[in-house]
């Protein structure tokens, strides 16, 4: 590689870190934004944004991993939402002492109206990319999860 092409190089990677902090400053504002729509905390919106990715429920304590929470605010996260009526306790069909948390579909529909207007504007920007680009925009953000993940977890051993 040329010094050019080292140069311009260095610049696009530290373009692409500034992007990503300002990103995740504006998506966690969003976040909070949204929690506060609909009346919840932040965690309690991850929670149910978790959820709803999920094919399967989970138990409480797969959502405390996921989420970063000790299994106690888990459990108090899981009966707040239960009590707002945003997710429901099935019976484990494996360990019937146990319970899975999913979605109830009681305000499924609220939480799908306050994401219809964010929904459809980050749908416009993505219409903006071509095939090639949502690739690797895709590969991006699976990725840099992917370390954000192990990072926290290396971060909370200390």
């Amino acid at each position: 590689m040329s010094t050019v092409s080292n140069e311009k190089h260095a610049e696009l990677l530290a373009a692409v870190t500034v992007a990503a902090r300002r990103h995740y400053v504006a998506y966690t504002l969003f976040n909070q934004a949204l929690a506060h729509r609909l009346g919840l905390h932040p965690t309690d919106l991850q929670c149910l944004g978790l959820l709803e990715l999920e094919a399967e429920p989970l138990s409480t304590g797969e959502i405390a991993k996921l989420i970063g929470l000790t299994s106690g605010s888990a459990t108090r996260l899981v009966d707040r939402l239960e009590k707002a009526g945003f997710i429901a306790r099935v019976p484990d069909p494996l360990d019937r002492r146990k319970a899975l948390v999913s979605l109830a579909a009681r305000r499924a529909d609220e939480v799908a109206t306050a994401w219809e207007e964010p929904g459809s504007a980050f749908a416009e920007v993505l219409a903006d990319f071509d095939d090639g680009e949502l690739a690797v925009i895709e590969r991006y953000l699976r990725r840099t999860t992917e370390v954000g993940t192990e990072q926290a977890e290396r971060l909370s051993k200390r």
